[in-house]
C-alpha cells in the first residue's frame, strides 16, 4: 500500500515553509502543495529546489486568499485588493451562477497554472485551498489545464467517516454532512476523468483511493493518523496536513501539532510495521 503525506499551503507564510522543509528532511512528508500567490512563495520555491526529493503540486486559491491576476481583470471574483471571498460557499455560488465570474475564473486558473510553470518545478499534482477545485464549475475548467501543464495527479477528498468519529465524535453532524457532500462532488469528478480518458483527452490524472484530512482539518494529531494507518485497507491513500513551526492564529489552520505528527516516531513505526510505502503522485 502506498501513502502520500502532503502539506498544504506551502508558500503561504515562512512558518509553513520551515515546517515543510523540516517534515520532509526529518519526518514522513513526501510532497507539498504550493500557493503561487502566497506571501512566501519565492522562499518556498527556493526550498523546493534545494530538496528535489520533495514533490510539489499546485494549491489553487479561489477562496480565502489572493488572486494571481490584477483586480481590474477579475472584478467579479475579487475585491479591490485582489482577495477572494473568505467563505468558500459564497465563492462557489458565484462561480456557479455568474457567467461573468466563470469567464474570469478560467483566466485566473490559467494564471495560477502559469505561475507554477514559471517556477520550473515539476508539477506533481493539483488540489485546492478549501477544496474548491472539486466544485463542478472549477473542476471542468481546470481539468484541461492540469493535463496541459503536465500534472500527474489530482486530489479527490474522499475521506473515511468511521475513523474520524472513532477518534473524536465532536462535530459529528458536520463531519457526516461534509462526507456526503464531498463524496458526491468526487463521484462527479471521477465521472469527468473517466469520460476524458475515454475520449482520448490525455493520459489521465492519478487519484488515490482515499484522502484523509478533510474531516480532521487542522487537527491531524498523532493518535488519529496512527489509527488511520493501522486501519488502511486500500492500495493508495493521501494524508494531508497543515504543518507550521509556530501558531498562526487560525483555529483550524496551519499549526505545530500537525508538524509534530509528521515528525512522530509512532507514525513512522506503524508505516514500517505495516510495510507501507511512502509515495508521491502518481500512485
Amino acid at each position: 500500500m502506498q501513502v502520500v503525506f502532503n502539506a498544504d499551503d506551502f508558500g503561504r507564510w515562512p512558518t509553513i515553509n520551515a515546517a515543510v522543509a523540516l517534515a520532509h528532511r526529518q519526518g514522513v512528508l513526501t510532497s507539498a502543495s504550493l500557493m503561487v500567490t502566497g506571501e512566501a512563495v519565492a522562499e518556498a520555491v527556493a526550498l523546493a529546489r534545494e530538496v528535489p526529493t520533495l514533490a510539489v503540486g499546485l494549491h489553487l486559491v479561489l477562496a480565502g486568499g489572493r488572486a494571481a491576476l490584477p483586480p481590474k481583470e477579475i472584478s467579479h471574483l475579487v475585491d479591490s485588493r485582489g482577495h477572494f471571498p473568505p467563505d468558500p460557499a459564497q465563492a462557489g455560488l458565484r462561480y456557479f451562477f455568474s457567467r461573468a465570474a466563470r469567464a474570469e475564473l478560467a483566466c485566473e486558473l490559467a494564471a495560477q497554472f502559469e505561475r507554477f510553470a514559471a517556477t520550473g518545478l515539476p508539477l506533481s499534482h493539483v488540489d485546492g485551498h478549501m477544496h474548491l477545485h472539486v466544485h463542478p464549475t472549477v473542476f471542468d475548467l481546470l481539468l484541461p489545464l492540469a493535463e496541459q501543464y503536465g500534472a500527474r495527479g489530482i486530489r479527490l477528498p474522499r475521506d473515511e467517516l468511521r475513523p474520524a468519529l472513532r477518534y473524536d465524535r465532536r462535530g459529528a453532524g458536520p463531519k457526516i454532512v461534509w462526507t456526503m457532500v464531498f463524496n458526491l462532488l468526487c463521484r462527479r469528478c471521477l465521472s469527468r476523468l473517466a469520460a476524458r480518458r475515454a475520449a482520448g483527452g490525455g493520459r489521465g490524472l492519478a487519484v488515490t483511493h482515499r484522502v484523509f484530512g478533510l474531516l480532521q482539518t487542522g487537527q491531524m494529531r498523532e493518535a488519529y493518523v496512527v489509527e488511520v494507518l493501522r486501519g488502511l485497507r486500500v492500495p493508495t491513500a493521501e494524508i494531508y496536513c497543515h504543518p507550521a513551526t509556530q501558531e498562526t492564529g487560525e483555529a483550524l489552520g496551519p499549526n505545530p501539532a500537525d508538524l509534530a505528527t509528521l515528525l512522530s516516531p509512532a507514525v513512522r513505526e506503524v508505516i514500517v510495521t505495516r510495510g507501507l510505502q511512502l509515495s508521491t503522485y502518481p500512485v
